[in-house]
């Protein structure tokens, strides 16, 4: 299915599932960790969910990331 950028504030960067039912967050910390979360609608045909989890740094937080951008993905989307 997809992922793309959504357009967002300085303080964090997101992107929207295509069929606009999930969005992941990466959001930096003063700290220098991340807070990656994934947060998927009660309406998606896969049924609600919600992740969240730090790492101590943006290399992290990018595996992480691509990690739940298959995860959290859809092939059967139509």
């Amino acid at each position: 299915m997809g992922w793309s950028p959504v357009e967002t504030t300085d303080r964090y960067d997101e992107w929207e599932r295509a069929d606009g039912l999930a969005t992941i967050r990466l959001r930096e910390h003063a700290d220098g960790s991340v807070v990656v979360r994934v947060d998927r609608l009660e309406q998606a045909p896969d049924g609600r969910a919600y992740r969240r989890q730090r790492v101590e740094d943006r290399t992290d937080a990018e595996a992480l990331l691509a990690e739940w951008k298959v995860e959290f993905d859809r092939d059967d989307a139509a």
